[in-house]
């Protein structure tokens, strides 16, 4: 057997994707590369002209916390091991073989950016909408419509986890309470006009069984001016719920939340925000848009599950959106599992059909493992692919030739692809702050106020609208 020598030249490697997943993994694979003594050269790559994915276009702007990551990805994008590379597009401004020329191994951080379907009767309706859709308009995605219809005066939202969450708390929530974060001004203007009076969350499990996270769930009890509305009917006994209280604490303090607000008593609020339980989605009704949404009633089984009772329940509501979970895409030239929506992969390693492992190709993050789990998973997520990807590094550059680093430079510059870099994409950031400190003017204080348009961050951040002045 033919040793396989170690190569002098570094190891470079694409990761498509500069979310947490992505800039994660550029961060671990830096550390324990080096730890095994070899050099690497990391571009971060992104659809977009700006760093963060999910961070940036996929949490609501009234959590700082989260969005708190950001500060822990600057520092790795800044630290000068990644470079990041945005407004190039993967499947349409660059393909496989350009990077597999270019690097020895491609990483694909891509996540789950589409809504997961609900198949029942009249989904598809006008004012039917995924709250993947309408979460990435709230967040100024470059790439959605400026508007939004807000003309619904009582809304449904589907779905029991944070995503849910989050739609419901924006739809309800006056906008002026938004003026702190950094809500884009045309989302201040469509919501400001909106006409909501009542917004409903609705879950086919029980209230102990949600897939909310505590500090989540709390928060909606402090939005001004919204009563939180929960019902005695759908919090019924059942022991297998009763042991699960007992024996998980994040359960425990939800279950122990959700219970306080059945004696809680409405202020008059002009809004309110109703929390329903047991209800399975049956059909969205309407001639030509939706005018209702119709439930089933379950009940627990007792093992965990529910099933339903027959009692058919109607509400009157003019929108519903849909937050029942994300779904991967399929990327250009690598496998993909449609029934599941990820890349079909081992510990990280894409395989194809046959399981066998793809030379060079691996996968991290939502499109690696499915829309679940937290984004601190992500971290554990990536370590995983970027240990297999160390292991394989004597394999991935033997036999090949250094590539100058610029090469992908030279050949975005040779098709016209006017791509973003980390200096751009930190002054595009002080653009947007200070379009926030001059709106705080006498006001509420604002973070930033985003720049929606994808043609104007590009401008910005590659200093021609400056230079044009």
């Amino acid at each position: 057997m033919t040793a396989v020598l170690p190569s002098t030249s570094p190891l470079r490697v694409a990761i498509i994707g500069a979310g947490p997943a992505g800039i994660y993994a550029g961060n671990i694979l830096t550390r324990l590369a080096g730890e095994a003594g070899h050099e690497v050269a990391i571009d971060v790559f992104d659809a977009l002209p700006t760093p963060y994915g999910l961070i940036r276009y996929g949490v609501a702007p009234d959590h700082p916390r989260i969005k708190g990551i950001v500060n822990s990805l600057h520092e790795m994008l800044a630290g000068g091991a990644l470079r990041f590379l945005g407004n190039v597009r993967y499947g349409v401004d660059v393909n496989l073989a350009d990077l597999q020329a270019r690097y020895h191994a491609v990483i694909f951080a891509t996540g789950a950016l589409s809504d997961a379907p609900l198949v029942i009767p009249g989904i598809d309706l006008p004012g039917s909408f995924g709250a993947a859709d309408f979460v990435s308009w709230y967040d100024g995605h470059p790439d959605v419509p400026r508007t939004w219809p807000l003309d619904a005066t009582d809304i449904a939202v589907i779905g029991n986890g944070n995503v849910a969450l989050d739609v419901a708390r924006v739809l309800a929530k006056h906008p002026d309470d938004l003026l702190s974060t950094d809500i884009p001004e045309n989302v201040y203007a469509g919501l400001a006009g909106s006409p909501v009076t009542d917004v409903h969350i609705f879950g086919r499990r029980g209230p102990s069984q949600v897939k909310f996270t505590p500090i989540e769930l709390r928060e909606l009890a402090d939005i001004p001016d919204v009563d939180l509305v929960v019902y005695a009917d759908d919090f019924v006994p059942d022991e297998h719920v009763a042991q699960l209280v007992a024996s998980n604490n994040q359960v425990k303090i939800m279950s122990r939340t959700l219970n306080g607000w059945l004696t809680r008593v409405p202020s008059g609020a002009s809004r309110r925000l109703h929390l329903h339980f047991l209800h399975a989605p049956v059909e969205v009704y309407g001639d030509e848009r939706v005018e209702g949404i119709r439930f089933e009633r379950t009940e627990h089984t007792g093992d965990g599950g529910v099933r339903g009772t027959g009692e058919i329940l109607d509400y009157p509501v003019q929108a519903v959106y849909r937050a029942v979970g994300y779904r991967g895409s399929a990327l250009l030239d690598v496998p993909f599992d449609e029934a599941r929506g990820v890349i079909p992969n081992d510990g990280g390693r894409v395989i194809d059909d046959a399981g066998v492992p793809v030379a060079g190709l691996y996968a991290t993050g939502w499109i690696k493992r499915g829309p679940v789990g937290l984004i601190g998973h992500t971290k554990g997520d990536a370590l995983e692919t970027v240990t297999r990807l160390v292991e394989d590094i004597p394999v991935l550059q033997a036999g090949t030739e250094d590539v100058d680093g610029d090469a992908i430079l030279t050949l975005l510059d040779e098709r016209g692809i006017r791509y973003t870099d980390w200096a751009g994409w930190l002054t595009l950031d002080a653009h947007e702050r200070a379009l926030g400190a001059a709106a705080a003017a006498g006001a509420t204080a604002r973070e930033r106020i985003k720049v929606v348009a994808r043609d104007e961050q590009v401008e910005i951040s590659r200093a021609e609208a400056l230079l044009a002045l």
